[in-house]
């Protein structure tokens, strides 16, 4: 599930600390967070807006799982920057294996690039540590729990499209929504992600197999596999 090694390898040394949850955020913070953005980042390439970089980070951790245009972006961060500064903090921070934003699946390579992104973390680890809340408060919170378990999933397909084995998008059409399509050569894989039960076939996915026909559709949570054993299989065995 673990790729990249500017981040997720290092962040093995916090597991002696999940008990202790205050040090494990701090840890994760002051020692992964904040090494990889000043040393991996800021060191390495040019940022002419380091504050805006930082606060862009802290945006895509809080709103992992969400697609937000670049103009929202800039009205949240409330800063004088423009989206071609954003689309670019959001390529470093591909690149140091910490946050994306997942383009739209269209078919066509240049609408999806051109479409508002899906932010999404490439370790759940970047949004809890900074969440304050403890793990009985979290499971609580219904909306930070959705967008924590679709960042689950999210997060493990993403490090297997860092790794080159499949390409991941996500897909809207006016009100319908599929949460991740997962392409590799001809194959296409539709994934909705559901923290609860839904007693029902999301109607995303059946709009969105009427015009693109998916070679597997597949749901996550709720009445269908669990996270647990969807992340215990490689992404490969979902193709």
């Amino acid at each position: 599930m673990d790729w990249h090694p500017a981040f997720t390898i290092r962040r093995w040394g916090a597991a002696a600390l999940i008990p202790d949850v205050n040090r494990w955020q701090r840890y994760i913070r002051d020692s992964l967070i904040e090494t990889t953005i000043a040393r991996d980042v800021l060191l390495l390439s040019r940022v002419d807006k380091p504050v805006l970089f930082r606060r862009l980070f802290e945006l895509g951790c809080l709103y992992s799982g969400q697609i937000l245009s670049y103009t929202k972006m800039l009205g949240q961060l409330q800063d004088a920057g423009n989206t071609t500064t954003l689309a670019h903090y959001l390529e470093l921070l591909r690149g140091a294996g910490m946050l994306t934003g997942v383009s739209k699946f269209t078919g066509q390579s240049v609408r999806s690039r051109a479409s508002s992104p899906k932010l999404q973390v490439f370790n759940t680890a970047l949004m809890s540590a900074q969440s304050e809340l403890p793990f009985d408060q979290a499971q609580a919170d219904h909306e930070f729990w959705g967008r924590l378990t679709e960042s689950a999933v999210g997060s493990h397909l993403l490090n297997a499209a860092t790794a080159g084995i499949c390409e991941l998008f996500y897909w809207r059409e006016d009100n319908h929504e599929v949460d991740f399509i997962v392409r590799a050569g001809r194959k296409i894989t539709a994934i909705e992600v559901k923290s609860g039960r839904t007693g029902t076939a999301p109607s995303g996915m059946t709009a969105f197999s009427k015009t693109f026909r998916p070679t597997r559709k597949l749901l996550v949570g709720g009445d269908g596999l669990t996270v647990e054993e969807f992340v215990s299989q490689p992404v490969d065995h979902y193709l």
